[in-house]
């Protein structure tokens, strides 16, 4: 089995989940069961960043120490993995001693190798993102954009990474390796960006200041910058699991490429003498009327509400389907009712219960075997193999909202061809004929339906398991071979009906006043 092994971003831990951690848990999620059904041997990882000065401010405003506080938000980003039915094979903490013991091993390391050295800094600093910066991030009237928030001046003695020394490896790299990032286009921005020069980068905080944070192991006066400490748990996790490391690919979204896992990350890897990863994967932001979800904006919307209403498959659905990894997207309840009513309740839903109710009525609730095939049968059965074709290709390109797009179209064709046979007719008929033709658009609507939700499985992992139940059928191990059109339903027996999902009942109106 080729290994695979794949990584969130880490969630930092100063606030709750929102809508893009689940998205970017799903994404990944999405991905990683693909690579199992395709026969990989998959390690998941996500987890959380746990240390710096943003949490040691909110730990002080609540009156707790650091760790109290990062176990509390620790907790809930763990609990949104079952409710997001996500297959995790890992969750790391910044906190933990695997990780803490590998950062220090890396950052003494680099220093034994001349590759650290301390200096003084003088300039600006920004706490909401920790981190210093230079006259080139202002805006063009001088300030400061509102992602840094407040910036101060400051002055004082720091260790710095000769970041600068590896500027031209790094150009080279992806000069040479064009699909490093995904999209493209990101990659072009990262470019860009190296047109100028790099500055060495500061890893680390005196812990007069910042005591949260991972100690030096050569200078115990200082802690580990955040970034530098937490872009290492991606290895640190599987540090000691042979084979495992280099990943073959990590998910973040597009706000942390560029400088710290599109910059910083390779050029600490290699400079480690670590092999860099498959690649990057940047996906998009979710917009609410084109502006990012916020909650100091007001229009963020919590994942866990749409969840506990229309269950974690038809969220799932929802965000793999709505977005184009990579793309922004726009996502309000009113474009999620739209997939939900028009894709999984008609045409998914209303696709099973018509097989379930049909093979019932007319079979006694077995469903029987193919006989007679014509046009109808001919034309579903062509447009499967279409469909089968193009949907691996489609999602080894991470292009997850095409391929289920053609199979939402295979799904209504399906129906269309439940409509132009019409079993409800044919039942009524002695003719043997039409009883054969019976059969076999039973036999066909039940075989249609198993290999639509053979390709939607690893997207909505419950949804199939409950379909593959209704049909009195068990999918066998691997994955590939569950594709081929045949008559392996034949003899299974039905249950009678399956509610997937139910239409949203509209709120109730106040009653009115007698």
């Amino acid at each position: 089995m080729k290994s695979f092994y794949i990584t969130t971003a880490i969630d930092y831990v100063n606030g709750s989940p929102h809508l893009g951690h689940a998205y970017e848990k799903v994404l990944t999620d999405v991905i990683a069961r693909f690579r199992r059904q395709m026969g990989d041997k998959v390690h998941f990882l996500t987890g959380v960043d746990e240390h710096g000065q943003k949490v040691q401010q909110s730990a002080k405003v609540r009156g707790i120490p650091p760790q109290q506080f990062a176990d509390e938000v620790s907790a809930e980003f763990r609990a949104l993995l079952p409710k997001l039915n996500i297959s995790n094979d890992d969750f790391i903490r910044t906190t933990e001693e695997r990780h803490k013991k590998v950062v220090r091993q890396v950052l003494q390391q680099l220093f034994d190798k001349g590759e650290i050295y301390k200096a003084e800094y003088q300039g600006f600093y920004s706490a909401r993102q920790e981190q210093f910066l230079q006259e080139k991030d202002r805006n063009p009237d001088g300030s400061w954009p509102e992602i840094y928030g407040e910036v101060t001046s400051i002055a004082e003695s720091n260790y710095f990474f000769k970041l600068r020394g590896y500027q031209e490896w790094l150009v080279q790299f992806l000069t040479k390796n064009e699909n490093f990032i995904f999209p493209r286009f990101r990659q072009k921005q990262v470019m860009e960006f190296l047109k100028d020069p790099l500055n060495d980068l500061c890893i680390s905080r005196p812990r007069e200041r910042l005591a949260w944070g991972i100690p030096l192991p050569f200078d115990e006066d200082y802690v580990t910058y955040v970034w530098f400490d937490a872009l290492i748990n991606y290895y640190s996790a599987v540090a000691d699991q042979p084979g495992v490391w280099p990943a073959a690919w990590h998910v973040i979204g597009k706000d942390i490429l560029v400088p710290p896992h599109a910059v910083y990350w390779p050029i600490m890897l290699h400079a480690a003498g670590l092999p860099l990863p498959g690649g990057i994967i940047a996906h998009g932001w979710w917009l609410q009327r084109g502006a990012k979800m916020s909650k100091s904006l007001g229009n963020a919307l919590n994942p866990l509400d749409l969840i506990a209403e229309f269950g974690a498959d038809a969220f799932r659905y929802f965000v793999i389907r709505e977005m184009n990894v990579g793309q922004d997207s726009e996502f309000t309840r009113e474009q999620f009712l739209v997939r939900y009513n028009s894709e999984l309740a008609n045409s998914l839903g209303n696709l099973v219960n018509r097989t379930l109710n049909m093979t019932a009525r007319f079979a006694q609730g077995v469903i029987p075997a193919a006989g007679l095939v014509e046009d109808p049968e001919k034309e579903l059965h062509a447009l499967w193999t279409k469909t089968r074709d193009e949907f691996i290709p489609l999602c080894e390109g991470f292009q997850f909202h095409t391929a289920l797009e053609h199979v939402m179209g295979f799904l209504t064709a399906t129906n269309a061809y439940i409509e132009k046979r019409a079993p409800w007719k044919l039942g009524k008929s002695a003719e043997p004929r039409d009883q054969e033709l019976l059969r076999t658009s039973l036999a066909t609507m039940a075989e249609a339906l198993r290999l639509g939700v053979a390709l939607l499985e690893f997207v909505m992992p419950a949804s199939a398991a409950k379909i593959n139940g209704v049909l009195g059928y068990a999918p066998g191990n691997i994955w590939k071979d569950e594709l081929a059109w045949d008559g392996r339903l034949t003899g299974c027996k039905t249950a009678e009906a399956l509610v997937l999902f139910p239409r949203p009942q509209p709120a109730a109106k106040p009653a009115t006043p007698s």
